[in-house]
């Protein structure tokens, strides 16, 4: 990024090479929409270039990718007014301990009960457990990402798996 930013153009192609997948995946955990996904991703590397002129290089760039990021999407879910989704298949492998029903039936039972969960939390909290769990930020990273100390992050993604956690247990009694 530091080359971008000096004007060599051209390694912008390997940033998106490099990124525009992790990046995807984060819009399309939060989102649930591919297209949508698509053009927050098309949106961040835009961003990357026109503001290339703030990265610093003194923190990582995947921080700055995501705090960018961030700022798409918020300024996206502003203009649709909050229509998001959220896609969590396999969210139980990346959660940690995956599920131990027996059998695809009682799986795909789980798996649905996690969706609803994850979909009734606050998008801050999806926010933090995607990008602890999915995108395997590290919590330092998460921190510069959101601007707060890393062990305000630690307490967040507690207890944003303990809101999953009483939001899945909820649905299963159902």
């Amino acid at each position: 990024m530091l080359r971008v930013k000096a004007g060599d153009l051209d390694k912008m192609g390997l940033l998106f090479e490099r990124y525009n997948r992790p990046l995807f995946a984060f819009f399309y955990h939060m989102t649930h929409n591919a297209d949508r996904s698509d053009d927050l991703v098309q949106n961040v590397f835009y961003r990357m270039l026109k503001y290339r002129h703030t990265f610093t290089g003194e923190g990582e760039f995947r921080s700055w990718m995501y705090h960018l990021g961030r700022n798409v999407l918020n300024d996206s879910v502003r203009e649709n007014k909050g229509r998001n989704n959220v896609d969590v298949s396999d969210l139980a492998d990346q959660l940690g301990g995956g599920t131990s029903a027996d059998g695809g039936f009682e799986q795909q039972q789980d798996k649905d009960l996690l969706h609803q969960a994850m979909a009734g939390l606050s998008s801050e909290h999806r926010e933090i457990l995607i990008m602890s769990r999915f995108q395997e930020l590290k919590y330092e990273e998460i921190a510069k990402v959101l601007n707060i100390n890393e062990g305000t992050v630690k307490v967040r993604v507690h207890r944003a798996l303990g809101e999953l956690k009483k939001k899945f247990f909820t649905n299963e009694r159902r």
